[in-house]
């Protein structure tokens, strides 16, 4: 019998076999170096690609098996620590490696047993890919997460995408493989060529925790580098406002259509990080809300049907140049929101979707795992794994990025087991609609995030009345810093959107939402869903002639900025863009040469320094001390009066919602004294007609309306004015 075939006998038959045929799923306990007892060892390697092989120090030969395994026995203290094998291939090339299986896993148990728990938040340093040094040896450590595999291994440009010479071990019940690679580095691609378990049938995946994906559409992971970046927002997370209290005025951007270059191309981060912060000093804005820059493959989802949820976007650049955008904005004094989507994601078949071959990430029965109006999977929220992967997400970007919060995507499709499902659903164990495993992992989503990092938001898109959604998870709430309030904002667009004639009969649309305006920590949207899919421009949903548009948008903004509530507009609106919004598109910049749309722009920044410099208008957005109807009935004039307060001083709000001037219009106010315009939407500089109280009024020892004294002013038609007392516009820098 040859030493050959003596040192195949020491090998299990159903190993030699399972090695051959690319389905062993424990590769270490074969491969690379074993003792054999009195002082000797012995190296196996399997290289299906070589014809002969020798290791590099010694230059001792290793015996073929003829199917690709290489062996070498010999004293243990002539092996090298740590060694390399040199082989010839079929071409007659040569090559050298350092073998993998010489460096055992090391992912730490109690790490696995956390993530397996659903108590891993963190999971980003365990999972992925990994280039660090070894005893020395440069290379890259892959693991992954996939139980119902039978075998998984990293393929790559590194290895001819040949998943016979790179499988991975797995560790135990846990269902993650790991394998670390030697001489793999920063910028290799690679995937996870995975066969399942029963069936046998092989695929490749996208690395789930990966940190950078080619350009798309292409589908491969990119092992990247660690991240060197240095900060230069300093003490930045330890100076967030207090955004209870704070005025947040939020800019929505998505970057691919915000501003292109020259030639039509996307901008990068680092091109867009100083245009933004110009540009939003130049209009106001406290904050700027990035959709989605998590990789994504199809571009008409703008981001919103994410396949990488640890990989900033390559459509714009690198991760460190994510991170400059984010500092640099944070050195201008502008906060940071990032759209993240967590309730739903793509079908397709190198990504999440049947990830091990078989619903991992998502549900199994599909009346639970499907969107089929969207053509997505929903996230398994009761699956321990899942949570881990989801929560670890949101502290990555929050942590390694500093953004200042994340808006959470269609909450409400989350939390409802029917939701755009019909009758096709499944209820809970108690018979109900409610998705309970989602509301506890919402729950603990919020508790991680508040309590790791300090300061940060979570901001619920929720379009239904779910009570307490910016409650305590301690009282029973969710624990989201913020929701939108859809209700305000559709009411007051169907509302805006009627002839002046009809409104009269409509008055209620816009005085319902301040009944639940303080049972919610609300922000009110105008946002990218308002002017898409056939719903126009917010200026062309606008009744009237061309001024009648502009009058209404202003009066719009007026509406926004003075009712409770923090506030956010979508890019385009605030110079009034003509025409819906396109993701392929830029923004018609050149609309600001026109005298009506600067105007709009115009009046949009002094909305928003007014709401910056006066606590009367942020102080109490969520608290009903802040607010005060002085009248809300007058819907035969279709006018409304209301007081903005910060406990100490008031400001006046009027809004006309008809294209008829009110002149000596009696408002009560609740002091006496002089008052000045601090605003009028129809000012001259904003393209209206001028109409006003520019000399100021004296307040009349006149009871009206519930208050003291009263006013007698002109209201612009289509209009808003916002009042001072004297005393309080001079310190405002109002003369």
């Amino acid at each position: 019998m040859s030493l050959s075939s003596i040192k195949q006998l020491e090998l299990a038959s159903d190993d030699l076999l399972h090695l051959r045929e690319a389905r062993h799923c424990a590769p270490h306990k074969i491969l690379g170096p074993h003792p054999q007892g009195k002082g000797r060892a012995v190296v196996r390697v399997f290289l299906p690609q070589a014809v002969k092989a020798w290791l590099e120090e010694s230059g001792a030969g290793m015996e073929s098996d003829g199917s690709g395994l290489f062996t070498w026995t010999g004293a243990a203290n002539e092996l090298p620590t740590p060694y390399s094998v040199r082989y010839r291939d079929e071409q007659g090339t040569e090559h050298l490696q350092q073998d993998p299986y010489a460096f055992g896993p090391d992912i730490d148990n109690a790490a696995l047993q956390n993530f397996s728990e659903g108590r891993h938040h963190r999971a980003w340093q365990m999972l992925g890919s990994h280039p660090y040094a070894r005893e020395g040896v440069e290379g890259t450590r892959f693991a992954v997460w996939a139980p119902n595999a039978g075998r998984v291994s990293v393929v790559g440009d590194f290895n001819a995408w040949d998943g016979r010479r790179h499988p991975m071990s797995c560790r135990g019940s846990s269902g993650v493989w790991e394998l670390f690679v030697p001489g793999v580095g920063p910028g290799a691609l690679y995937k996870y060529e995975i066969r399942h378990g029963e069936s046998g049938t092989v695929f490749l995946r996208a690395d789930p925790f990966a940190r950078q994906f080619e350009s798309p559409p292409q589908p491969a992971s990119v092992v990247a580098s660690p991240s060197g970046y240095r900060w230069g927002d300093g003490d930045w997370p330890d100076r967030r406002p207090d955004w209870q209290q704070a005025p947040i005025a939020i800019y929505e951007v998505h970057l691919g259509s915000w501003q292109r270059g020259e030639a039509g191309e996307l901008l990068d981060y680092r091109q867009l990080a100083q245009r933004l912060v110009d540009y939003l000093h130049r209009t106001g804005f406290t904050h700027v809300q990035l959709m989605p820059v998590t990789e994504y493959p199809f571009d008409g989802s703008w981001g919103y049907q994410c396949t990488g949820y640890f990989a900033a976007t390559v459509r714009h650049g690198n991760e460190e140049d994510l991170r400059y955008l984010v500092d640099c904005l944070h050195q201008h004094g502008i906060g940071v929101y990032m759209d993240w989507v967590p309730g739903h994601f793509p079908k397709d078949d190198q990504a999440l979707a049947l990830f091990d071959g078989t619903p991992l990430y998502e549900h199994q029965d599909a009346r639970m795992g499907e969107h089929k109006e969207w053509g997505t999977l929903v996230f398994n929220f009761g699956r321990n794994e899942v949570r881990s992967f989801l929560v670890s997400s949101a502290l990555y970007w929050l942590e390694q990025f500093h953004f200042d919060g994340l808006r959470v995507d269609a909450v409400a499709s989350m939390l409802y087991l029917d939701y755009g499902r019909e009758d096709d659903w499944v209820p809970n164990r108690h018979g109900g609609n409610e998705n309970l495993e989602a509301i506890q992992f919402l729950q603990e989503l919020n508790t991680v995030t508040h309590r790791e990092c300090p300061g940060t938001v979570t901001i619920a898109e929720e379009s239904t009345a779910w009570p307490q959604v910016t409650r305590p998870v301690w009282v029973g709430g969710l624990g989201f810093s913020m929701k939108w309030n859809m209700g305000w904002m559709n009411d007051t667009l169907a509302y805006l959107e009627k002839e002046p004639v009809h409104r009269h009969y409509h008055h209620d649309a816009i005085t319902f939402a301040i009944y639940y305006a303080f049972d919610e920590n609300f922000i009110l949207p105008l946002s990218h869903d308002e002017v898409v899919h056939g719903k126009r421009s917010l200026l062309s949903k606008m009744p009237g002639d061309r001024w009648q548009q502009f009058a209404n948008l202003r009066l719009l903004y007026t509406c926004m900025y003075t009712f409770p509530g923090k506030k956010l507009l979508f890019m385009g609106d605030e110079f009034g863009a003509n025409q819906e919004w396109d993701h392929d598109a830029n923004l018609d910049w050149d609309l600001l040469g026109y005298p009506e749309h600067a105007g709009l722009l115009k009046a949009v920044a002094d909305l928003n320094r007014l709401y910056l410099h006066c606590s009367e208008l942020h102080r109490y957005d969520f608290q009903r001390q802040g607010f005060e109807w002085i009248d809300c009935h007058d819907a035969a004039q279709s006018l409304l009066c209301f007081r903005r307060c910060d406990g100490e001083n008031s400001l006046i709000v009027v809004l006309n919602f008809t294209p008829v001037p009110r002149h000596g219009y009696r408002v009560g106010v609740p002091e006496p004294g002089l008052y000045l315009e601090m605003f009028n939407s129809d000012s001259r500089f904003y393209g209206g007609s001028d109409l006003g109280n520019g000399q100021g009024l004296q307040a009349e020892q006149q009871p009206w309306m519930n208050q003291p004294c009263s006013l007698a002013l002109d209201v612009p038609p289509l209009g808003g004015v916002i009042l001072a007392r004297n005393s309080r516009a001079k310190l405002l820098g109002k003369d």
